[in-house]
């Protein structure tokens, strides 16, 4: 009796154990998991222009993606991006934005994605929308917008700034 305790208890023990994992990853949401897939993208992406990394950067983007930067001069195809940044991404970083918040919807079947995200940069707290399309290799941006971010009672001080430049 001993004997059967002694091997089939764990062996139960295993067998619960992977039918229960097995009953998780029925249960993940398909909706959930693509929201993870895109995140992880868009956080390579923030990391590759963090490492400089030309390729997984602008490669990340269609050929015919959109950037828009924080100056009101700024709306870059993606190589104009690429040649206009090409001093930064010599660098050992071009520049450091980390995500702290993200929102996605899904749209036409998941063949499009937008995300609005809060961003920790070197100019304080950004806030930037992103609009991606999926490709035969996958998800790529079509259309990025940072903006810096202003608190509501600045407005006038910020205002009076620009005015006196």
């Amino acid at each position: 009796m001993n004997t059967y305790k002694l091997f089939f208890q764990p062996l139960a023990l295993v067998l619960v154990f992977t039918l229960s994992l097995s009953a998780q990853s029925e249960n993940v949401d398909p909706k959930e998991a693509e929201i993870e897939t895109l995140n992880a993208f868009m956080d390579a992406w923030h990391l590759a222009a963090a490492e400089a990394n030309t390729e997984e950067f602008f490669g990340s983007m269609r050929e015919d993606a959109i950037y828009i930067g924080t100056d009101k001069t700024e709306r870059w195809l993606r190589d104009d991006l690429r040649k206009w940044a090409a001093n930064a991404f010599e660098r050992e970083s071009a520049w450091i934005f980390k995500a702290s918040e993200r929102n996605w919807q899904l749209k036409l079947d998941k063949q499009f994605a937008i995300c609005d995200e809060l961003l920790d940069t070197w100019m304080g707290p950004c806030r930037a929308t992103a609009v991606l399309t999926w490709e035969k290799d996958g998800w790529k941006i079509i259309h990025y917008q940072l903006s810096v971010t202003i608190d509501n009672e600045k407005i006038n001080d910020f205002k009076a700034l620009q005015e006196a430049h």
